[in-house]
């Protein structure tokens, strides 16, 4: 489970947890709230193993799931979650922006699954991507996002192509806006009237009239890791309230 220390990561991480996950590969770069969430896994009897990596090194992702592997000895699935938001209109961004976005979420979640393959062969065993609503809908200023969960969505598709024949499982869940701190943070400073408003315009254009929680999103995850999911690959689930369904130019803004 990349990511692990907050926001979605956390969630699925604790929701996995509780529905029996022997063990857990926790993997983030914030040792802080790594051990906090490793405490909070011990607690519901799954064993934890809290791993510090930067995942957006050419070496980061494969250093991880060697650690986890050597604590664990086998996996069965890979959550790739890890990712960087690269806020800025195109014109904004500089190389070293974009280079860092597609680093972490595309080519970490790449250098994870392959390090993981053989592994994932013997269990049988699946990968879920955290995509997002904005790799089919462009958004204003995520200009390096956008495109870099479209690429990370294609890549989704071209494993599950690739490794189906293995009996590995690869599939996708897109989140639209979700209370995380990197939510928080595309909006703006809450304190600022602008920001607010930002928020409150999104949530008008949600159908469901709600902003996700990180909950919503590991449900789904953890379905299409599970047996329920058993003859699902290649496929990107939306969890956005509707959100991607409308047309409405205020919903991307």
């Amino acid at each position: 489970m990349t990511g692990a220390a907050s926001g979605i990561g956390r969630a699925v991480a604790l929701l996995a947890a509780d529905r029996g996950a022997a063990s857990i590969g926790l993997v983030d770069r914030d040792p802080r709230g790594l051990a906090e969430v490793a405490d909070a896994v011990g607690r519901r009897a799954t064993r934890a193993v809290p791993v510090v990596a930067d995942l957006s090194t050419a070496e980061g992702p494969a250093e991880a799931v060697a650690a986890v592997l050597e604590a664990t000895g086998g996996l069965d699935t890979l959550v790739s979650n890890a990712g960087a938001s690269g806020r800025g209109t195109m014109l904004d961004l500089t190389v070293d922006d974009w280079r860092l976005v597609f680093d972490l979420n595309v080519r970490a979640t790449w250098l994870l699954a392959a390090a993981a393959y053989a592994a994932l062969v013997d269990a049988q065993g699946s990968v879920v991507v955290t995509t997002s609503v904005s790799a089919h809908h462009p958004t204003p200023r995520t200009g390096a996002y956008s495109v870099s969960k479209a690429a990370a969505s294609m890549l989704v598709r071209q494993l599950a192509l690739e490794w189906g024949p293995a009996g590995v499982r690869v599939n996708a869940v897109a989140p639209g806006p979700v209370a995380t701190p990197m939510t928080w943070s595309s909006f703006g400073d809450p304190e600022d009237p602008a920001a607010r408003e930002r928020r409150a315009r999104r949530t008008a254009a949600t159908p469901l009239r709600r902003l996700g929680e990180p909950e919503d999103v590991a449900e789904v995850v953890l379905f299409l890791a599970g047996p329920g999911a058993v003859h699902l690959t290649g496929v990107e689930v939306p969890v956005d309230g509707g959100l991607g369904t409308t047309l409405m130019p205020g919903s991307r803004e």
